[in-house]
């Protein structure tokens, strides 16, 4: 019987033992993996921060541009006939300039 006790206490620490040495890996494992996502969410809040910031700095940039670009005072109709009338110039201008000798003598 006292072989019998011995045996299974034997038995009982080298299990035990074995036991802890996974539990002290496991451990480690998760320590490690643990600092690995702590850096990472570090790196992703600085990143969330920089993108904020630009995406303010645009927000800001948006609401200038907006003013001017959406409140001409201007009817559409009459927004298109200044446009048509620009258009008409530019033709105008070049039909002058298509018409006269632009050669490098005739510059002179």
């Amino acid at each position: 019987r006292h072989g019998d006790a011995a045996s299974s206490y034997d038995k009982f620490m080298d299990e035990s033992n074995e036991d802890i040495a996974v539990m002290e890996t496991t451990e480690g494992h998760k320590e490690s993996k643990k600092q690995r996502v702590d850096n990472e969410l570090q790196s992703l809040k600085k990143d969330l921060e920089l993108t904020q910031t630009e995406l303010n700095t645009a927000l800001e940039y948006y609401e200038k541009l907006k003013e001017t670009c959406l409140d001409t005072g201007l009817s559409y109709e009459k927004r298109v006939k200044m446009r048509e009338e620009e258009i008409q110039s530019l033709k105008e201008a070049l039909d002058v300039l298509s018409s006269q000798d632009f050669t490098p003598a005739a510059a002179l």
